[in-house]
C-alpha cells in the first residue's frame, strides 16, 4: 500500500509539471500536486512512526 502511494505521488508530480510548464493549466493540476504532497508526506510519517 505504501508503495502505491509513492508511485501515485511521483505520476501526479510529473502531471503537474507536464500541466504546468506544458501548457499553463489552471487549478486541476494544482489541486492534484496538493494530493501528491500529502501522499508522500503520508508514506514518509508512516515511514518514521514504524
Amino acid at each position: 500500500m505504501g508503495n502505491l502511494l509513492y508511485v501515485i505521488a511521483v505520476i501526479l508530480v510529473i502531471a503537474w509539471a507536464i500541466g504546468f510548464f506544458g501548457f499553463q493549466a489552471g487549478g486541476i493540476i494544482h489541486i492534484l500536486l496538493v494530493i501528491a504532497i500529502i501522499a508522500f508526506l503520508l508514506k514518509v510519517i508512516k515511514r518514521t512512526a514504524e
